[in-house]
């Protein structure tokens, strides 16, 4: 049966699905995990936060208590609005989300501190401009502050350039009214270039400007005797699991807010959710997840492509073979024994398929950066433009387990295909086969 060249046809077909599979699937798969890595490193593991603009308060009593806790290594409080970014000695400004932070214990639960440039791991120096540390100085999201090349590169100066931001705010008190209703409504300061921010996360770096902790509380309108923060992220100890501590930490709040039930604003205190990372940035996963299972719907469909190419060829040879098969039948070889041949074969054509495909994905895989390069210096073209989408280079790193699950797939499809024609071959009748006009 091997000798028959429409053989090679079912596996040159299943070899290039099983192909596509490998490359498509590794390549999806780790831009899903480094989009998630991404996010993880930018929340936290669990998050206590509101989605209201006025905060919650008592935020400094519930840091103390939680901070007995074995499971937790880590908290920080932050502050999240929305502002409006003026470019001093230009009339441009643009729409961002404020984030006041303290670097120091924020880089403690997130990786902060390795997402700057200038203070690269120096966390507690992020809000000091080089050219003057006594001014208040704010951290750009990279997208904010530099453009990027068609390689995904920035060009950064040997030191952060001496440039004023204007922050326009518009302060809540804690009942949601305007803070300077008789002022003008908003609130403003200015804050000098210190670094910038590069997470990964394009509407992060495209959108977030972190300011120092208290500068953020007063413009927010956050300060004063009841002080408010939006959320507060935690870390927690490498070997406790997420969930059972993020249950843990919402009896933690339970207590907490039944413990402030009757002092002023204690109500802003029900707004408050208890999340894991996961939760907290679902809008942004759940987007790349949707697409990850699209894609394995479209290779299912393949699958079932390949399983009606292997249908049609082991036909095709069934009908060939009808004298061979009337003959074994007719020397006593038993109807399981004739299904067996067909699936042993069935078997071969799948490892061999699988084989021949993982190999030439692999090896695609390792040159799918180099490959890109040389398209891009030649025609021009890139998979990903790196001046739209936050990638340095094209995922390509081998998941033993993806191909194993891709191989075994193969193997499945062929088994399948060839079932209902082996099924058929086994049914032939000796008299019927080996008939003079079938011969």
């Amino acid at each position: 049966m091997f000798k028959r060249r429409i053989t090679y046809l079912s596996i040159l077909s299943v070899s290039l699905c099983v192909f596509m599979a490998v490359v498509v699937i590794t390549v999806m798969t780790g831009l899903l995990v480094d989009f998630k890595e991404k996010n993880h490193n930018y929340a936290g593991d669990c998050i206590i936060s509101t989605d209201s603009l006025v905060g919650f308060p008592y935020y400094q009593q519930f840091l103390e208590s939680i901070s007995k806790e074995t499971f937790i290594e880590a908290a920080s409080p932050v502050i999240k609005s929305y502002a409006i970014l003026s470019y001093q000695g230009s009339y441009s400004n643009t729409n961002v989300e404020i984030m006041g932070i303290d670097p120091a214990s924020f880089s403690k639960v997130t990786n902060f501190a390795d997402t700057l440039y200038y203070h690269k791991n120096q966390p507690a120096a992020a809000f000091e401009p080089s050219y003057d540390t006594q001014l208040p100085g704010c951290v750009l999201g990279i997208d904010l502050a530099l453009s990027r090349d068609q390689f995904g590169k920035y060009s950064h100066s040997d030191f952060a350039p001496m440039a004023a931001f204007e922050i326009t705010s518009f302060p809540l008190t804690p009942k949601g009214a305007p803070a300077r209703a008789g002022l003008g409504l908003v609130s403003n300061k200015t804050f000098y270039y210190s670094d910038d921010s590069h997470s990964g996360l394009a509407k992060v770096d495209g959108s977030v400007v972190y300011l120092p902790f208290d500068h953020a509380q007063q413009l927010c309108g956050m300060s004063g005797q009841n002080k408010r923060v939006t959320a507060i992220h935690i870390k927690i100890k490498d070997n406790s699991d997420l969930d059972s501590a993020a249950q843990k930490l919402q009896y933690l709040w339970n207590d907490f807010k039944a413990s402030k039930k009757d002092l002023p604003y204690a109500s802003l205190l029900n707004n408050v959710k208890v999340q894991t990372w996961k939760q907290f940035r679902r809008a942004s996963i759940a987007a790349v997840e949707t697409e990850q299972i699209m894609m394995i719907l479209s290779f299912i469909f393949i699958a079932l492509i390949s399983i009606f190419i292997v249908f049609v060829v082991f036909y095709m040879i069934v009908s060939h073979k009808r004298k061979d098969i009337g003959i074994l039948k007719s020397i006593g070889i038993s109807k399981i024994n004739i299904i067996s041949i067909f699936l042993l074969f069935a078997f071969f054509v799948g490892l061999l398929s699988s084989l021949i495909g993982t190999v030439g994905g692999i090896i695609f895989l390792g040159k799918i950066n180099p490959l890109e390069s040389w398209l891009y210096e030649h025609f021009g073209f890139q998979l990903w433009n790196r001046m739209v989408y936050a990638i340095d280079l094209i995922p390509n790193k081998i998941e033993i387990e993806v191909i194993f699950v891709i191989a075994l797939a193969a193997i499945l499809a062929c088994l399948s295909g060839s079932a209902i024609p082996a099924y058929q071959a086994a049914k032939m009748q000796p008299a019927e086969s080996l008939q003079v006009n079938q011969l």
